[in-house]
């Protein structure tokens, strides 16, 4: 084989048994990451807060608080809109927590991928 052949090693000479010890520290982490987001409530609010959305890390809409105020028999459209603002909100709160989450995990240093 030639001078400075491939010698089986990935990562700048990271050895086999510290990539599989990292890949389950990244593993652990991601477990810890995902269970501790599907437990938080991420919440929004839409028209100046008379309309309250609130939904949990599974996506799921926990709570939806109407103002009375918002309550207009005239315009059921607005208040649909407002809800579906808030929702839509506290939704992309969700996925923004997720992809920070991730982007740390991720952002490990020495791993060879």
């Amino acid at each position: 084989m030639a001078k400075g052949g491939f010698r089986g090693g990935y990562g700048g000479g990271m050895n086999q048994a510290n990539m599989i010890k990292q890949a389950q520290k990244m593993q652990e982490e991601l477990r810890k990451m995902q269970e501790e987001l599907e437990n938080s409530v991420f919440e929004a609010t839409a028209g100046g807060g008379v309309v309250k959305a609130a939904v949990n890390g599974r996506h799921e809409l926990t709570a939806l608080t109407i103002d009375p105020e918002a309550v207009d028999p005239e315009d059921v459209e607005m208040l649909q809109d407002l809800v579906i603002a808030a929702v839509n909100e506290a939704l992309r709160k969700v996925d923004e927590a997720s992809s920070s989450g991730m982007s740390r995990l991720t952002g490990m240093k020495g791993l060879p991928f």
